[in-house]
């Protein structure tokens, strides 16, 4: 008998809209829903839904990052262009992890910071300072204009282990703010903002919320963290390939680059 518990996902093909990464290029992206509502006259499945589905979810997500996927809110998509493969995913395997004497003084300019992990819940405060980095560092891209109610559903609407980590300077001032998931074996960075103000530019937050990262995901025994993807010849990418070693995601499967 064939297990009907668990149907395959329908996955569905986005229009072509300008790449963000390179330009003059189009993008894209191939996505599936996470969490597919139940039909409406399933009884048994609508009661079953708020709670059993639940590792189904987690493990249908793991199963996408594996070969590539992001999450965003309910869906997981990855690029799926014609003429181009350059969008890689990129994880650190926390545990071969190398600091570097540069990633060393930035963890140093920034030992007077304390973080916090928090449920996914929106807040007030979260939303002023993603207001001004989007207006400081995206001010052309797709986030500018994004309001209150947007950012609570960016936030908590997710089907899997999702957490906020917080991070305060000594004079408990929110400077930085991290959407991550948490899956069985690893983390994965969403979405992060920060402070980037002349006073705290310095401290070049974001390589530490990274850094960060790495250290959580060791400290609770977890073999990865996942950065997105990584587009040769974006600037906005290289700091990622200053995380040694870095696993890439190929056609061959992952590859360890030191």
């Amino acid at each position: 008998m064939t297990d009907q518990s668990t149907p395959f996902p329908k996955f569905y093909i986005t229009g072509t809209s300008p790449c963000p990464y390179i330009e003059g290029n189009t993008e894209q992206k191939i996505f599936t829903e996470l969490s597919p509502q139940p039909l409406a006259y399933d009884k048994a499945a609508i009661l079953e839904h708020p709670n059993q589905n639940r590792s189904r979810e987690e493990e249908l997500h793991l199963s996408l990052t594996l070969v590539g996927f992001r999450r965003s809110q309910e869906i997981a998509y990855r690029p799926a262009c014609d003429h181009c493969q350059e969008c890689k995913s990129v994880r650190i395997p926390s545990k071969l992890f190398k600091i570097s004497n540069s990633q060393k003084r930035i963890s140093k300019k920034n030992n007077d910071i304390s973080f916090e992990i928090k449920p996914n819940t929106a807040t007030q405060e979260q939303f002023e300072l993603l207001e001004k980095y989007i207006n400081s560092r995206h001010f052309e891209g797709g986030m500018m204009g994004i309001s209150f109610s947007e950012y609570k559903d960016m936030v908590e609407n997710s089907p899997i282990s999702t957490i906020i980590i917080e991070y305060r300077d000594r004079d408990e001032k929110l400077i930085g703010v991290a959407l991550t998931d948490k899956m069985k074996n690893a983390l994965s960075m969403v979405y992060s903002f920060y402070d980037i103000s002349a006073e705290t530019k310095t401290r070049s937050l974001g390589i530490y919320m990274i850094l960060n990262h790495i250290n959580i995901s060791t400290s609770t025994a977890l073999d990865f963290v996942y950065l997105g993807y990584f587009v040769k010849g974006s600037s906005k990418m290289n700091y990622k390939m200053n995380f040694k070693p870095i696993e890439i995601l190929t056609t061959d499967g992952w590859k360890l680059l030191k």
